[in-house]
Parts: structure tokens; sequence; C-alpha cells
């Protein structure tokens, strides 16, 4: 059995350790998978680009049609009570909410009180390794549900997906449907192509990540330029470079596809040039964009 630390964590207003937070096995969550989550990164004690993961809990519980249960301040409040109790500097503060405890019925119930779930734990960043030879990936038809959009708690479909590139001792999965290029299982992918950042237009398939706006206003600040577009299974086969983007990874190079070598000429299998200025880029950000 695995072991759980017993961290102070928030549950429905109140502040307690772990091992004491107890939900009803008719939580919506529990039964249905009915809530949506968030995830901030923290470093130094200080939450990264808060006020953006805020804006998308919003939209997430808006399209689930679940009020938003804490006013902004609230939830700073919260995390940053979390964040305090927790010895590390870098942490992830996990945000969860559901609709609430009801009868078992597929039909929204009415007048229900959410639950809202919070903990933070330390941050596993990549490793110096990961970002020095890059990682392995492989790929896969993307088999999920249509609302990829919604930060939904429901990620059997991407448990699925990661597993099968774990199974092959891989980072990551990345997807494809109907030919072209969603995203991975728990990463925004990214294209190089003769210098320029390509990624999948936003859309109901595909998890607006905080770092879509973040690697956009990173390349506008390395004079790269940066473009939302359909990107076919074969312009990712033949990039230039492949990265990864999410609250963990940051940016991360992908360097092997499917066994094969990303890249081209003397850089074919290794971290590419775009990606190490984003990398830079990133960790400046990390420093002024932190409250």
């Amino acid at each position: 059995m695995q072991t759980i630390p017993d961290i102070l964590c928030y549950l429905n207003g109140q502040f307690l350790p772990l091992s004491q937070a107890k939900v009803s096995v008719l939580d919506r969550g529990f039964i249905f998978g009915d809530g949506v989550y968030e995830v901030v990164p923290v470093y130094g004690r200080k939450l990264f680009r808060f006020d953006e993961h805020m804006a998308r809990l919003t939209r997430s519980l808006a399209k689930v049609r679940i009020a938003n249960p804490h006013a902004r301040a609230d939830w700073l409040a919260h995390c940053r009570r979390l964040i305090a109790a927790e010895s590390s500097e870098d942490q992830l503060v996990y945000l969860q909410v559901t609709r609430g405890v009801a009868w078992r019925d597929h039909v929204m119930p009415p007048d229900v009180e959410p639950t809202v779930f919070m903990m933070a734990s330390p941050m596993k960043p990549a490793t110096p390794e990961q970002r020095h030879q890059g990682v392995v990936c492989t790929t896969a038809r993307d088999f999920r549900w249509e609302r990829g959009d919604i930060k939904s708690i429901s990620l059997l479909g991407n448990v699925l997906a990661r597993q099968m590139s774990a199974d092959h001792g891989a980072a990551e999965t990345i997807m494809f449907r109907n030919g072209f290029l969603t995203e991975a299982s728990a990463s925004n992918v990214w294209v190089v192509h003769e210098g320029a950042v390509l990624g999948p237009p936003k859309s109901e398939h595909v998890l607006e990540g905080i770092r879509y706006e973040l690697i956009r206003e990173l390349c506008e600040e390395e004079g790269i330029a940066y473009n939302l577009r359909p990107i076919a299974e074969a312009e990712v086969l033949a990039a230039d470079e492949l990265m990864l983007s999410s609250a963990t990874k940051e940016v991360l190079p992908v360097t092997t596809l499917d066994g094969d070598p990303v890249g081209h000429g003397a850089l074919k299998g290794k971290p590419g040039p775009v990606y190490a200025r984003l990398h830079e880029a990133y960790q400046r950000a990390k420093a002024i964009q932190s409250i």
C-alpha cells in the first residue's frame, strides 16, 4: 500500500490533516466524476500565474454549470495557508470542485452545495538529465471524450493514454484525432518548424493550458514566430523540434518519438535551440509572474 503523507488540506471550509478529510460516497465526484480541478504551480512559495488558473477554473465551472464556490480573495487565502504549511519552496496546489452530495441520478440536482477540496504538495520537476537529453514519447489515437476543453476530474481516458507510454518507459503519449495533433495525456504539445512554434488551435478537443498564452508571450519576447493552426500527424513526425508544456514540465524537449529521433542534421535526437530559448525565458517569467 502506498504511503500517503498526512499533510494539511482544505475541505468544505475546514483546514485539517489529510487523514481526517472525508467525503460522502454519494458525492457526485465519486459517483460520476462530476467536477473540475486546477493545479497551480508555486515557486519560492509564490503562486505562478494564479489569475490565469482562476480564470480557467471559472470557465470550467461555467461549462459544467457549477457556481464558483469562492471569490478570488478566498481562493488566494486558502492557497497561501496550504503553501505555508508545506516545507518545500516549490509546490503544486491542487484545487477540486465537485457538484456535491446528492442521491444518484444522472440529472444535475438543483441547490446542492459544491464539495471543495484543496492540498499543496512538493513539486516534482523535470530532472536536469531530461532537460539536457530530452524525453521519449509515444503516439496514439485520441480516444478520449469530445470535451477536452473542460478540466474535468473524469480523467480515465487520460490515465489510459498515459499508461500506454509508461508501459514503454516513455514520458508522454502524444495524441491525434482524425489525423491531426490534439495534445498529450497530461501536456500540451508544440511543434517547431523552420524556427516557428506551432500549436493546435483552441477547440473542444484541446485543454487550453495556462502555458498556451505563456508560450505566446515568451515567443513574442524572444522574437520567435508563433501560430496556432491544425497540425497534421506527418508534420509532427517531421518536426525540427517537439516540446511538451504543463505546470510540472514547464517546457520540455521531446527527442525521441515512437523510437525515432526527433529533428534533423546535427541536432537530430537532441534538444533544439528554440527549446533552449523558451526554457530560459520561462525561468525569467517565473521570477516576475508569481504572487
